[in-house]
């Protein structure tokens, strides 16, 4: 299958036709299979309320949270007319009193299923009163077993194992950082969740500047698809990585078949070996 990760953009839209239209010409020009969108790239719809709602961190959860509907149209229409599955941007969704971090997973003929955010940044927790909901999900598709860790959750690697363990061959990872730094933490986890359960791992960012929506000021990164380098793999671990800070799609060819054959005959196998920690722990 071919993949493609969103180096994304956040834009100011007058009208919902206009998000509309640029979604639609994202996904008209990725080429791909399956198509990867970032982290909270789904704030952008706060432009819809107005200037004082945009810059309004609680304001703007209500505002993009309520476009859900039309945002799930939109998604189902495209996943259908392109013959692909798409992870579509996470937004806020209030299953409760504070909204959590979603992402959802579509594909050709419907709504696959979601995955919220498990563990919480600073921001998210301090300022921003966005809340995890715990629960990790793997979705059995045509294209193999998915699995997402949405940006830090990928830094922990209990949360990558558990996946891979439930069957998991593929890891999706859409991020939004504001910092070089940050960014590097979540490629640092995201590349050694590909080494440690040598398999396939998309790392999809939000870009550039957006002074009008403090929640996404600055974001700061680069597309990536990442591999463990063990042999079937490039050595460095990267399949493929766009220039940092630029929008656009970063596209590979992946055959799941090379990730069974990293777990039994990978140059070191430590998918299989990651129980042999506990025995040397004890």
């Amino acid at each position: 299958m071919k993949i493609a990760s969103a180096a994304y953009p956040i834009d100011w839209f007058e009208d919902f036709d206009a998000y509309r239209a640029k979604l639609t010409r994202w996904v008209e020009t990725a080429e791909a299979d399956l198509l990867v969108f970032p982290e909270y790239a789904a704030m952008e719809l706060a432009s819809l309320g107005g200037g004082d709602i945009a810059g309004d961190l609680e304001a703007s959860l209500h505002e993009v949270a309520r476009h859900a509907p039309a945002v799930e149209a939109l998604h189902l229409d495209l996943a259908a007319r392109h013959d692909c599955h798409i992870l579509a941007a996470s937004a806020p969704v209030f299953t409760g009193p504070r909204p959590v971090n979603r992402a959802v997973l579509y594909g050709p003929h419907g709504r696959i299923g979601h995955q919220d955010k498990q563990i919480m940044t600073r921001f998210e927790r301090e300022d921003w009163d966005v809340v995890g909901k715990p629960g990790l999900r793997v979705f059995d598709t045509v294209l193999g077993r998915i699995g997402i860790l949405i940006c830090y959750d990928s830094e922990f690697p209990l949360l990558g194992r558990a996946l891979v363990e439930a069957g998991a061959e593929l890891l999706l990872v859409p991020s939004c950082t504001d910092t070089v730094a940050g960014f590097h933490r979540v490629r640092i986890g995201a590349m050694a969740r590909a080494l440690e359960s040598q398999c396939v791992v998309v790392q999809a960012p939000t870009v550039g500047d957006c002074a009008w929506m403090p929640a996404l000021d600055e974001n700061r990164g680069r597309a990536s698809i990442y591999g463990p380098p063990d042999g079937f793999w490039p050595e460095t671990g990267i399949i493929a990585e766009g220039e940092m800070n630029q929008p656009g799609w970063v596209r590979a060819q992946i055959d799941l078949n090379r990730v069974r054959d990293s777990r039994r005959d990978g140059a070191v196998l430590p998918f299989a070996h990651w129980p042999e920690q506990m025995r040397c722990l004890s």
